[in-house]
């Protein structure tokens, strides 16, 4: 008996997301970054990456700073993985990028503190906002492996694209 109504929950759960599925349009945000945007910032971002002989993790969040997608480089360092979504998600949460963050967040100035909040942030530069056509802010990328102007290089790369 128990099978039975497992199963009947299995096929109503199933119907559900089915039909859920079949008109996404209701699941979309109007203004947030697509997989598709997201991944053209991936590799835009890792096509400068190899430029600059470069091994980079690439992190891309939407509109309310939540992982979109994300790219580790072959032999890029796992502590860096951490380090570009925090990018990301810096400068999604602030709507300036990391680096500019930074700048206020140093001894003396007025958001001196601020990267322990929110469960972490990054003050310093390779988070890049990302805007779509209309200049709508609808997502962020964080880029984290190399040096600070090198990060930065390869997150611009990537937010230059994405939104066009």
């Amino acid at each position: 008996m128990m099978k039975i109504g497992l199963t009947t929950l299995a096929l109503l759960a199933a119907t559900t997301l089915g039909a859920l599925a079949a008109d996404t349009s209701k699941l979309v945000l109007p203004g947030d970054i697509t997989l598709e945007q997201a991944m053209k910032a991936i590799d835009a971002a890792k096509a400068k990456a190899k430029q600059q002989d470069t091994l980079m993790n690439i992190a891309i969040v939407d509109a309310g700073g939540n992982l979109k997608a994300f790219a580790r480089m072959e032999g890029a360092f796992l502590g860096s993985v951490d380090i570009s979504i925090k990018k990301a998600k810096t400068a999604r949460l602030f709507n300036m990028p990391s680096k500019d963050l930074g700048a206020l967040a140093q001894v003396g100035q007025p958001l001196y503190g601020i990267e322990v909040t929110n469960d972490g942030l990054v003050v310093f530069g390779g988070g890049e906002l990302i805007k779509d056509k209309n200049g709508m802010i609808i997502g962020a990328i964080g880029v984290s492996g190399s040096s600070v102007e090198n990060d930065m290089a390869v997150a611009q790369a990537g937010a230059a694209v994405a939104g066009q």
